[in-house]
């Protein structure tokens, strides 16, 4: 088990340099971790045995049975999910196919189950790609910017000297990282976009089933108990019905109508219950996370204060005398240097910042100053 698990270990390993938000990580590495883990699971015969058994009463081979209802199909009646379980069926979805209120035209296929190993992993791919992208445009600037500062260094000269060639290297290139914050809002879209796109993925895979999947389960405990149908059930039945037809001695054509059980739908209903709640969640605070960086853009004033939280030693008019004579994206960058940086290292180099700032406004001539 601790082999299973233990592959996932360098997956969330923690960077030095932080370039995105937590919520982005949140997408890209616990949700990709987390389908991962679940694929590995069901992956895992071992822990929970063969994925399908059939009860096989006749001479035919137990492997063949099993082999071919995996393949082809395995089927329930809807109608006998609402009887009485040890009465009039003999287990929740599995009833008479024929019978008076059940016919062929009422039963329902479950054909997805061999798929659910490729579904997870390539929504694993899915989610992992906005960070992908991000990597190949972002092309490790803010690691450059942060230029080892954020590790212990030795000598008090040397940070000096870090600190002032991140200055000059702002200055230099000042109002030229637009296209920098405007990418990395871009993929934080893309993470809104590829949960909701995910879910319908998923809601097409399981026949319409999953949008409803969770909020059926928390109104499950509130219905009559003679009304009720658990929805984790009716998805992933514990307990199907396959029929197998072959020839027999005489060349007449043979039904075998066989119970299989489904072991692996005990992990997939858990699996994806969790899914659909976690999903549901990431897209909330993927939203939220999207209005906050419209007000950022939308509204500057808000910039000087959101510094200011992150860091309360940093006095406030030095980031508001930043905040005004830069753009939105070299503000983006001093606000991701909160994460990197020491708390008085970054104190440091936003006075600094906002000294040699008003230092240039004042040298620019006034006739000069007024044209502009």
């Amino acid at each position: 088990m601790l082999g299973v698990f233990g592959t996932l270990k360098s997956f969330c390993k923690i960077r030095d340099v932080s370039n995105d938000c937590p919520v982005f990580r949140l997408h890209y590495q616990f949700t990709t971790g987390l389908l991962a883990l679940f694929i590995l699971i069901l992956t895992a015969t071992q822990f929970i045995g063969s994925p399908i058994d059939c009860i096989n009463d006749g001479d035919i081979s137990t492997h063949i049975i099993n082999s071919y209802c995996w393949i082809m199909s395995t089927f329930t009646m809807p109608d006998a999910f609402y009887r009485q379980v040890g009465e009039e069926v003999a287990h929740p979805g599995v009833g008479n196919v024929g019978s008076a209120w059940n016919d062929d035209k009422a039963t329902k296929y479950y054909t997805y189950y061999q798929w659910v190993v490729f579904v997870l992993a390539f929504m694993a791919i899915l989610c992992y790609a906005p960070k992908f992208i991000w990597d190949a445009m972002e092309n490790n600037i803010m690691g450059t910017v942060v230029m080892g500062l954020n590790w212990g260094l030795k000598t008090e000269d040397e940070i000096t000297k870090k600190k002032q060639t991140l200055v000059d290297n702002m200055l230099r290139h000042i109002r030229s990282h637009d296209m920098y914050v405007y990418r990395y809002f871009f993929c934080e879209l893309l993470c809104l976009v590829n949960v909701i796109g995910q879910m319908y993925l998923m809601d097409a895979f399981f026949d319409g089933e999953f949008f409803t999947y969770g909020s059926r389960l928390l109104n499950f405990s509130e219905m009559p108990q003679e009304e009720r149908v658990d929805p984790m059930v009716y998805v992933f039945p514990r307990l199907t019905k396959c029929v197998f037809h072959k020839f027999g001695p005489s060349g007449t054509v043979t039904r075998h109508d066989s119970l299989c059980v489904l072991a692996l739908n005990i992990v997939n209903e858990k699996a994806f219950i969790f899914v659909w709640f976690w999903y549901i969640i990431l897209a909330t605070m993927l939203s939220v996370v999207l209005l906050h960086r419209a007000i950022m853009i939308f509204v500057p004033a808000v910039r000087p204060s959101l510094i200011h939280m992150k860091n309360r030693m940093v006095p406030r008019d030095a980031i508001e005398v930043i905040c005004k004579k830069s753009s939105l994206g070299d503000w983006w960058l001093l606000y991701m240097l909160c994460f990197n940086l020491d708390p008085f290292v970054y104190k440091d180099v936003i006075a600094e910042l906002s000294k040699k700032i008003e230092t240039a406004e004042s040298n620019v001539p006034q006739s000069k100053s007024s044209m502009v």
